[in-house]
């Protein structure tokens, strides 16, 4: 099943994001080699797709596990959430309609 993971930044979290940023990756690739992924993707903090130094608000997964419970592991060993750039994060199943 599909899961939604949205996360929302703590302030100010540019510099934990971009170190933290290539093992956080890493994992969405995994995700996306085993055909598991759907999209990912940032918020920007204000109305651009490149913010600068504004950086970002936080963040969307949409990703497939066997379970809520495995999905919300997932997202709790995520490097953003173990390096504290995450100040909340939500699972929750979701069903695709379209496209």
């Amino acid at each position: 099943m599909w899961y939604t993971i949205v996360a929302e930044d703590i302030p100010n979290s540019l510099d934990k994001r971009l170190s933290a940023r290539p093992e956080h990756l890493a994992r969405l690739q995994d995700l996306q080699n085993t055909g598991r992924l759907l999209l990912a993707g940032p918020f920007p903090a204000i109305d651009s797709p490149d913010p600068g130094p504004a950086g970002y608000s936080g963040s969307l997964i949409v990703a497939e596990f066997s379970s809520l419970e495995e999905a919300q592991q997932w997202a709790n060993n995520d490097p953003f959430v173990i390096n504290g750039v995450y100040s909340q994060v939500s699972v929750k199943p979701f069903r695709k309609t379209l496209p």
